[in-house]
């Protein structure tokens, strides 16, 4: 079926929580106010400190579960900035080192280095990933915004799709590109400043 631009935002709901166009990522309140899964997370993390335990290197939640694309299995993804390497690593270590199944590792990315610790807390699997690079420049977040961006534009028919297909085996973004019709590498596509008005042209030619 071929997704359609919506006119306006669909109603903000509780099952459908990416609606507001001015929503603030960096503040994780907004959880409190979503569906199941988000208040869960939003309990997750604050009786366990996470957020604040990581407060250092300006923690951000993104991924799936802030767009309510999640699926069973789904982690919580938080993205971080560090100035040291050694220090994040020691500080995450020292902070989380304790909970189930936790391990960290060094990753080599195009951008820089990246500081990877995962481990269960509270019910989900939490991945704490960090940078020497801004949260908002990081690849993760501007996934995150452009896909948030491509919800408003799209609707719940979108967010259907894209459930759908990750529950099928595909990642978030390949998802989305599927879902559009976007060609290209996935990851390239999204991060285009025009994205929105892209889709909505390949769209119209369906």
């Amino acid at each position: 079926m071929a997704i359609r631009p919506v006119t306006c935002p669909a109603p903000c709901s509780t099952a459908y929580h990416t609606t507001n166009p001015l929503m603030d990522f960096t503040d994780i309140t907004y959880l409190r106010q979503g569906n199941t899964r988000q208040q869960q997370a939003y309990a997750a993390l604050t009786e366990f400190r996470i957020m604040e335990q990581l407060q250092g290197f300006t923690p951000v939640l993104a991924g799936t579960i802030p767009l309510a694309i999640d699926i069973s299995g789904s982690d919580l993804d938080i993205l971080c900035c560090f100035s040291d390497a050694t220090r994040f690593t020691t500080v995450v270590t020292a902070r989380f080192g304790q909970e189930a199944h936790f391990k960290i590792r060094t990753r080599q990315l195009p951008e820089g280095t990246a500081i990877i610790a995962g481990f269960i807390c509270g019910g989900f699997e939490i991945e704490v990933f960090g940078q020497q690079l801004a949260v908002t420049q990081q690849q993760g977040y501007r996934h995150m915004l452009a896909e948030y961006r491509l919800l408003l534009a799209f609707g719940p028919a979108l967010r259907q799709q894209v459930i759908d297909l990750k529950n099928q085996g595909y990642k978030t973004e390949p998802a989305f590109a599927r879902a559009l019709g976007l060609p290209g590498d996935p990851y390239r596509e999204l991060l285009r400043p025009d994205i929105v008005a892209v889709a909505q042209q390949l769209a119209g030619q369906r």
